[in-house]
């Protein structure tokens, strides 16, 4: 399987390399991040509403006054399913002055 040349691509070409079977649905954190708590819970709770399916969990970054919400959706980590949840995340983070910092996945 090959992968576009790009951050998301490379990083699902080294999970295929480190034995992460891409074809079946893993746990897939996509992560917001924001200036401020009230911020990132309000996307939390929106998410909790609007998608009960996605477990959400707010929590401090490392980097003092910013604070990061852990969106975690059980998907097949498609190349294409990935660039649309992440595009879809950062519409929604915007709407809460926070931002998309990138994806991960729990294997």
């Amino acid at each position: 399987m090959s992968f576009p040349n790009d951050d998301t691509g490379q990083v699902l070409a080294e999970m295929q390399a480190a034995g992460i079977d891409l074809t079946v649905p893993h746990k897939v954190v996509f992560f917001q991040l924001f200036e401020q708590q009230a911020q990132a819970q309000a996307m939390a709770d929106y998410l909790r509403d609007k998608a009960p399916e996605i477990m959400v969990e707010v929590h401090p970054d490392e980097i003092p006054n910013v604070w990061d919400l852990d969106c975690t959706v059980t998907i097949i980590p498609d190349y294409d399913a990935i660039i649309a949840q992440e595009a879809q995340f950062e519409q929604i983070a915007a709407k809460f002055d926070g931002y998309n910092d990138g994806w991960g996945i729990e294997a």
